[in-house]
């Protein structure tokens, strides 16, 4: 068997491009030798430099946006990062597909879905954890730069050195050999000295399955 090639990809649960992505990683993880490593990034600790800037609503949920990853930090310093995968997966399966209200009682049960204590919650209601999370989106966004969101994904690099992104931001997520052709031809743009962007305006909605 091949040595799988490690991923390592920063998200933040609130973002459905994020999650869409994230589902096109497992994917690319059946049809390629690859292993996604999961970091947590914070929307909320991206945006605070333009908090004044920004729309009400928006502002809003970005507030709501600090519990979720204060408790996957919580569980990871707790547990360990293996278990970011399944809660990020149980989180994001509530938030995204049921459309579940992004509160203390919805991540209790997407912590009892895969068996983590639910007083892991309460970490949501504090700052306690916002030295290691910040810590931790800091090591994703400096790859990239401040000028994008999540996900953040980085491989190494033919040379030691390592290959990031922002993105890609697609819908629905690709399955099978689309997903390993987009996976792919992203690397192919990326490793490309000076290759920085390609972009379109978005004209759909995340389309979730």
């Amino acid at each position: 068997m091949p040595e799988k090639t490690p991923a390592d990809f920063w998200f933040d649960p609130l973002c459905p491009w994020a999650w869409l992505t994230s589902r096109w990683m497992l994917e690319v993880e059946k049809v390629r030798p690859v292993e996604v490593r999961w970091h947590v990034m914070s929307l909320s600790v991206l945006n605070e430099p333009r908090a004044d800037e920004l729309p009400e609503q928006y502002a809003e949920l970005l507030q709501r946006g600090w519990a979720p990853v204060r408790v996957l930090i919580a569980a990871e310093e707790r547990f360990g990062s293996e278990v970011l995968g399944p809660l990020y997966t149980a989180i994001g399966t509530r938030f995204h597909l049921q459309d579940k209200p992004r509160t203390k009682e919805t991540l209790i049960e997407a912590l009892e879905e895969v068996g983590l204590p639910a007083e892991l919650a309460d970490a949501g209601d504090t700052d306690a954890y916002d030295e290691r999370l910040r810590a931790s989106h800091k090591a994703g966004i400096d790859l990239v730069g401040q000028d994008v969101g999540t996900p953040v994904i980085a491989v190494p690099g033919a040379d030691g050195e390592q290959i990031a992104f922002f993105g890609p931001v697609v819908t629905p997520a690709p399955k099978g050999e689309a997903a390993a052709r987009l996976w792919d031809g992203t690397l192919l743009v990326a490793s490309t000295p000076g290759f920085y962007e390609i972009k379109r305006t978005r004209d759909a909605k995340p389309q979730f399955d």
